[in-house]
């Protein structure tokens, strides 16, 4: 029994009915905001069993680079049920996230964040927002794969796949069916990334047409983001990849009045974690001064989860009934407060008093039989995929033209030829324009000459050319057509 283990809220739980639930208390504010959910949970009649499990800062100094020992990795594979506070990455390399990390790595493709305006208890702009977004929880360009590849250039690479697509955007489209919501918004950047986000558009367009009963549209995620600033109310469920939904939850949020009221519900075909979407707060760690109402809602998402819907109505309500009587912690108090604001475990007091009780402003929560089904693709259909060319990138200092002469001077084979060297995605040669600024990080387009053809074993012979003539090539990227159509990118400019 650790300290975070006392008191034992569910000590009294019945052994038939709990159910299995890991849970990690965290760090910074965490412990804080996990005893005092813990606590609502249990008076509200919730049923669990709860297995600690040790992770965040103390097991990254530990020597544990994901922040998760195998112990823990047990639990959460044993359980299938993650209640997790919120955790310190260390600073400096080496340290990975460990949210990305129990995402990817249990399959919690799906990133359910709900945002509600809760004037007059709440002081906010947009007393009428209702929104949920869904955010792909595995792909994009949190998939971490980055790289130093020249004195002057990093990369981050940018991972997209179909089934990652169709999976999320069916979920957004079965959660609005079950949950009676009528309306879908996709945001993409694919104007720009017309591959990696034109694909999510695209899959999302085909898949509508399986919801005819739900309205659509798509925006690009910078005018939706403005437009999610000035009117949330126009916004009913939205869909998006990762990076974008991370952070537009939290302009949502604030938009509520506060990011410490936002809940986070990760989900899986063989699993679901559960937590606040803020951070560990270290600043304010151990004051006492902390909302809770992230985690405890997130935990009422689990409760729901679990099939316990009657407690998870009864916390909702009293959490409700205490916001509308005035009592606020620091972050949300203002002039519908009542009094001074009150400490974690005060505010955690106050809504167990309020158990069994009902608001009056709300509409008072009930039981949710929402079932949102785990959609699995279907594998894809076959392709022709033909090798076209290859892009060589080079570390490089000098002009285009110096690097061009010297890359046509090293290639011996004369079925390829080099098209064009780009710098940072803008073509530079031919043609290029004395005033595009260049680094050392060069894009150099080879294809076969005409009626010819090109293969592996001409790409490694290109390749062995420029290692003899001194060049510094540093990656390569296979240029492929499937079924025709072009799998990669032109060069801006041509």
């Amino acid at each position: 029994m650790t300290a975070h283990s006392l008191p034992r809220p569910f000590a009294n739980a019945t052994p038939a009915a709990a159910v299995p639930v890991s849970v990690a208390y965290g760090d910074g504010i965490g412990p804080e905001i996990m005893r005092a959910s813990l606590r609502v949970l249990a008076a509200a009649g919730a049923q669990l069993a709860i297995e600690e499990v040790q992770l965040g800062e103390q097991v990254y100094l530990a020597g544990h680079s994901a922040g998760i020992t195998p112990d823990a990795w047990d639990s959460l594979r044993r359980t299938r049920v993650f209640y997790k506070a919120p955790i310190t990455t260390p600073q400096g390399g080496g340290y990975k996230s460990l949210n990305v990390t129990v995402r990817k790595s249990l399959g919690l493709f799906a990133n359910v964040r709900p945002c509600r305006g809760l004037a007059p208890a709440v002081a906010t702009r947009h007393p009428d927002m209702d929104l949920v977004i869904i955010r792909e929880n595995e792909e994009d360009l949190y998939a971490g794969i980055e790289h130093r590849q020249t004195r002057d250039v990093y990369q981050c690479l940018k991972l997209i796949t179909r089934p990652g697509c169709e999976k999320i955007i069916r979920y957004a489209f079965d959660y609005a069916r079950a949950h009676g919501r009528r309306h879908v918004t996709c945001l993409t950047k694919d104007n720009i990334m017309k591959l990696t986000d034109g694909l999510f558009h695209r899959v999302f367009d085909e898949v509508k047409a399986d919801y005819p009963e739900i309205a659509t549209d798509h925006m690009i995620i910078d005018i939706g983001a403005a437009r999610l600033a000035d009117n949330p109310e126009q916004f009913d469920v939205l869909v998006m990849p990762n990076l974008y939904g991370d952070i537009l939850s939290d302009i949502a949020l604030e938009l509520t009045g506060s990011v410490g009221l936002g809940a986070s519900n990760n989900i899986g075909a063989n699993g679901a974690m559960f937590e606040a979407i803020h951070g560990s707060a270290p600043t304010i760690a151990g004051q006492g001064i902390a909302n809770p109402s992230g985690l405890l809602l997130a935990g009422a998402m689990m409760l729901d989860h679990v099939g316990q819907g009657d407690a998870a109505a009864r916390v909702r309500n009293a959490w409700l009934k205490t916001l509308e009587d005035g009592v606020h912690t620091a972050d949300i108090h203002g002039a519908a407060s009542l009094g001074g604001p009150v400490g974690t475990e005060a505010f955690a007091d106050a809504i167990i008093a309020r158990m069994g009780e009902q608001p009056r402003h709300f509409r008072p929560a009930a039981r949710s039989t929402a079932v949102v089904p785990i959609y699995t693709p279907e594998p894809p259909k076959p392709a022709l995929k033909q090798l076209v060319g290859v892009d060589v990138f080079v570390d490089f200092t000098g002009t285009p033209d110096e690097l061009a002469t010297a890359l046509n001077k090293a290639s011996g084979n004369p079925l390829v030829e080099l098209q064009m060297i780009t710098n940072r995605g803008v073509k530079v040669w031919p043609q290029g324009l004395p005033e595009t600024f260049c680094t050392d990080h060069w894009r150099c387009r080879f294809v076969p000459r005409a009626h010819a053809c090109i293969n592996r074993a001409m790409v490694i012979e290109l390749l062995r050319d420029l290692h003899y003539a001194g060049i510094d090539f540093i990656k390569t990227e296979h240029l492929y057509t499937f079924d025709g159509d072009a799998g990669y990118s032109l060069g801006q400019g041509q």
